[in-house]
């Protein structure tokens, strides 16, 4: 019920206290809150963003924090409010006990940058706590002797609240005998003491029970009760008297047990067994009892517990003495706790940083760390120094707390990792001391360019070497870690005589080592030099260079080369040797060269065959060849030596060359013995291995050409065939377009040109993409005597080689300005040369009639003579255009822009010619009829028309008539 009403009353509680900031270097600011113990959890203590004038983003980003030391956690920070709150209930009188103010410190730190700030909570107590009897009930045996106004000693009760919400008064109850007395001491507490006021008679009542009653001054009130049990005995009229009012004592701290502080005394001037006083301690402390006790009979007291100065820096001690006739007097001891030197100093790491770039300004903050020495005096003064010879130094920030800061420059390079002791030390004697090691690692930064193990490098490699091969290994070294550590080896960009080194050698990006790109031939380049760069993967990335000049060494892999005597196999060339040449006559030199260098140069020449050996030697290191006898006449004129000239080289090349030598005295003798000498076999086999080559390559290349020309043919057949197996006509058939237009009743006819090909015709140059053409010629009597031309194009023929656009074709296939239809010598404007221009007189419809009935006939005569082979060419006419301007189909077909000839199959042809035919006969009636009908009606109105010029087909008709 009492911890239900305390919670009503929290709830009434108000946080309302001070808040001071203090500016103390990295020590932020200080807040101060107020709130009373048995808060629920998750109460509001202050809104700490608020009081300290942060930033509740600046509290998510700073990872704030709150820090306690070793003291449990009773306080939690909210960081997205920016509120600290209750996290455990706390009880005053077990944080505290008696000691006030009772408060809880604790920091808020924040990182990046490092910050902390001070908060102080002070712990306000509530009435929570009821007075308490350490008995269950009191007894005391009194004399009936006792006087009025004797006293008697109560216990007193202890409440572990403070202040107004303590120990404040007692009642007595029932006052019959007694009354209660409260005297007030010099510590604050209050001495009870019952009060005889009325004399005893153990005839009328032995036996007395009283309750005393011990009231708080909370609000509510709260109390606590003991029975007290007064036996009255016989007389005993004087009580024990302490010797002082009050006892001092002091001890050190960490005394051992048993360890004497002092003893009290109390006189009772009574005799025998009332004058036997015995002592106890009554202090209503708590823990008292745990530390000191009290010899009954001699009032010794002695050390039964540890003290410690930092618990507790004194006690007192309330101590009773008592006679056997229950009379009793009270004192106190006062124990001083003295100090000793008995704690390290405790080092807490608020803060720390793990790594820190090795390019970090100076004074760059890596720890904050607090430390602390319970002890007092200079017991409790620390000082803290760091490990020597590291680049780091520590501050003292304010009263207790220390900074480790860079001191100088930090390279990684030296030392990637330092282990700073931190060791912090009391001004106690002896002094006491604590440490602890902070592990840093320093970050690499890409501050160091690869460095070659060598300033230049020099490779040698024997020419003729295979591309690919491994040269030699360039090696850099950079002294940065990880990526920035990285090489990576390149070819820089450079040329050697004027080719890129590139297509020289190659550099292996990874491992440097150098390979051959080409073979090399120490008689072309004998020694080049490029440049490597080293390159490491930091960001940016750190370079350097080095030269690399390779050396090639020679090889024998050249034969010398004679350049005298020469060899050629169109002419014999022959030295002369007169026969009176004596011994050591120099018939010769052989003169020979080795493109190669050193001993592989180095050149022998030897005789390795000769018509008569006994004649003539070579010099070894000349070639001189010289007479070793007299000539004689016996010696052959024709003598044949084979020199061999060797180098030096391992292994060795040779090459032989063949001397003629005549011995002869005159120039005919010697030509007359050397016309038949026979050319060396060696150059007659290899003239026999190009022939029989060139042979073969001149058989291979006419079997291919055959074989293409056999396949274009047979392709070009099997083409042709399915050409001829189509149903394509050869001579079309084309009715007779008559047609009465606007009402008029004048006949209008459409021409047509129409060419038609064979099945053979694709062989011939002729190509184009519309092959037959309608050229539409249409009279109109209601215009002012114009033609107009129209034009209409339908593809009959679509042959797949033919492309899909026609060249126009050649301009000297247009008929001129007399073979265009119109009147006979009638002349046009220029415009009229392309066919465009308006006709100059329209045809008389006697001159239609006339060119028609000419047209038929002709064609009659064509059809009944057209036989096989040819290509019939059907034309429909105007009046006005005569046969005679036309070639001459019977024989042949002309196609513009070609030379080809077009033929007809004779079967199609024949059945064309029976259809033509009827259709003629048809025709010819339909033209007849209709002309006598035209010339009948217009008979009357027209005037006589002009002379009709003659047609193609009345010229034709003409020319047929004079040759019969």
């Amino acid at each position: 019920m009492v911890q239900g009403e305390m919670s009503d009353r929290t709830m009434t509680w108000q946080v309302l206290l001070f808040i001071s900031v203090l500016s103390l270097s990295s020590v932020h600011g200080q807040v101060s809150y107020s709130i009373p113990e048995e808060m629920a959890k998750g109460s509001l203590v202050g809104n700490i963003a608020q009081d300290l004038g942060l930033d509740i983003k600046r509290l998510k980003s700073g990872n704030a924090r709150i820090h306690v030391g070793n003291s449990a956690e009773y306080i939690e920070l909210i960081k997205e409010r920016g509120v600290i709150l209750i996290k455990e209930r706390i009880d005053r009188e077990t944080l505290c006990g008696q000691t006030t103010p009772c408060a809880l410190h604790f920091q808020i730190i924040m990182e990046n940058p490092i910050e902390f700030y001070r908060v102080t909570t002070e712990i306000t107590d509530i009435n929570d706590n009821a007075p308490v009897f350490k008995k269950d009930a009191m007894k005391f045996e009194i004399s009936e002797s006792a006087v009025i106004g004797a006293k008697f000693v109560l216990e007193r009760a202890f409440d572990s609240d403070i202040g107004a919400n303590g120990l404040q008064s007692y009642f007595l109850n029932p006052t019959e005998h007694f009354i209660l007395k409260l005297q007030g001491q010099a510590d604050g507490s209050k001495k009870v003491e019952m009060v005889l006021q009325k004399p005893l008679d153990r005839e009328k009542r032995e036996q007395i029970s009283l309750v005393l009653t011990a009231l708080d001054g909370g609000e509510p009130k709260m109390t606590g009760t003991v029975q007290i049990h007064v036996t009255v005995l016989d007389v005993n009229d004087n009580a024990p008297v302490f010797t002082q009012a009050i006892y001092k004592a002091s001890v050190v701290e960490n005394s051992k047990r048993g360890t004497l502080l002092t003893a009290v005394s109390a006189n009772d001037i009574d005799h025998g067994s009332n004058g036997l006083v015995t002592y106890s301690i009554s202090s209503s402390i708590d823990g008292i009892l745990d530390l000191f006790e009290i010899d009954e009979s001699n009032g010794e007291v002695r050390l039964i517990g540890k003290v410690d100065y930092e618990t507790a820096k004194h006690y007192q001690i309330d101590i009773e003495a008592k006679d056997q006739g229950g009379l009793s007097d009270s004192s106190k001891l006062v124990v001083d706790i003295a100090d000793v030197n008995d704690n390290n100093p405790l080092i807490d790491m608020m803060s720390t940083s793990k790594s820190v770039a090795e390019n970090s300004p100076s004074q760059t903050i890596i720890a904050v760390m607090s430390v602390h020495d319970p002890d007092s005096d200079n017991n409790g003064v620390v000082n803290c120094v760091l490990s020597e010879n590291i680049p780091f130094t520590i501050k003292s920030t304010s009263n207790g707390f220390y900074s480790l800061v860079t001191d100088s420059d930090l390279d990684r390079e030296r030392a990637s990792e330092y282990n700073i002791s931190v060791t912090c030390s009391d001004e106690g004697v002896p002094s006491l001391s604590s440490s602890v090691t902070l592990t840093l690692q320093i970050s690499d930064v890409n501050d160091n360019a690869p460095v070659f193990e060598r300033s230049s490098y020099e490779a040698y490699i024997i020419e003729n070497n295979t591309p690919g091969l491994s040269i030699f290994t360039v090696k850099a070294r950079d002294a940065d870690w990880n990526q920035n550590a990285r090489v990576s080896y390149i070819l820089e960009d450079t040329s050697v005589n004027g080719v890129p080194v590139s297509s020289y050698v190659s550099v292996s990006a990874d491992s440097g080592v150098i390979h051959t790109v080409r073979s090399f031939d120490y008689e072309q380049i004998k020694d080049f030099q490029f440049h490597v760069k080293a390159q490491d993967g930091g960001s940016p990335p750190l370079s350097s260079n080095v030269t690399v000049k390779i050396m090639i060494q020679d090889q024998n892999d050249n034969a010398p080369q004679v350049l005298y005597p020469v060899q050629t196999s169109s002419s014999l060339v022959a030295e002369m040797v007169p026969r009176s040449a004596d011994v050591g006559y120099i018939v010769t030199k052989v003169v020979a060269v080795d493109v190669d260098s050193g001993q592989n140069a180095w050149l022998s020449y030897k005789l390795q065959k000769a018509t008569d050996r006994a004649l003539f030697e070579v010099g070894l290191q000349n070639g001189e060849i010289r007479t070793i006898r007299q000539v004689t006449d016996k010696d052959a004129v024709k003598q044949r030596l084979t020199v061999v000239v060797e180098d030096n080289g391992q292994p060795s090349r040779s090459a032989t060359v063949n001397v003629n030598v005549a011995v002869a005295d005159s120039f005919p003798e010697v030509l007359s013995e050397f016309t038949d000498f026979t050319h060396d076999k060696e150059n007659n086999d290899s003239l026999t291995f190009y022939l029989v080559l060139a042979l073969a390559v001149v058989s291979f290349l006419f079997i291919t050409c055959l074989v293409v020309i056999i396949s274009v043919k047979v392709y070009r057949w099997r083409q042709s065939r399915i050409l001829y197996h189509s149903n394509l006509p050869v001579i079309p058939y084309y009715p007779p377009r008559y047609a009465d237009t606007l009402g008029t009743g004048t006949l209008q006819h459409v021409y047509n040109y129409e060419v038609c090909r064979t099945t053979d015709s694709r062989k011939s140059d002729c190509k184009f993409s519309r092959p037959c053409s309608q050229n539409v010629l249409i009279m109109d009597p209601s215009s002012t005597g114009t033609m107009q031309r129209m034009q209409s194009e339908n593809n009959m023929l679509d042959e797949p080689e033919s492309p899909l656009e026609q060249k126009p074709p050649n301009a000297d296939w247009r008929f001129t300005q007399g073979q265009r239809p119109g009147p006979s010598g009638a002349g046009g404007p220029p415009e009229m040369v392309m066919g465009t221009g308006p006709w100059p007189n329209p045809p008389t419809e006697a001159e239609q009639l006339q060119a028609l009935m000419a047209a038929a006939n002709e064609v009659s005569e064509a059809t009944a003579t057209l036989g096989p082979g040819t290509m019939g060419l059907s034309t429909r006419y105007s009046p006005q255009f005569t046969l005679q301007h036309v070639p001459d189909y019977r024989q042949n077909v002309y196609i513009p822009g070609s030379t080809a000839t077009l033929t007809s199959n004779p079967q199609q042809q024949q059945q064309q010619q029976q259809q033509q035919q009827q259709m003629l006969m048809q025709q010819q009636m339909a033209t007849q009829h209709q002309t006598l009908q035209a010339q009948s009606s217009e008979a009357a109105t027209q005037p006589e028309p002009p002379k009709a010029a003659q047609t193609p087909a009345s010229k034709k008709k003409s020319t047929k008539k004079e040759k019969k």
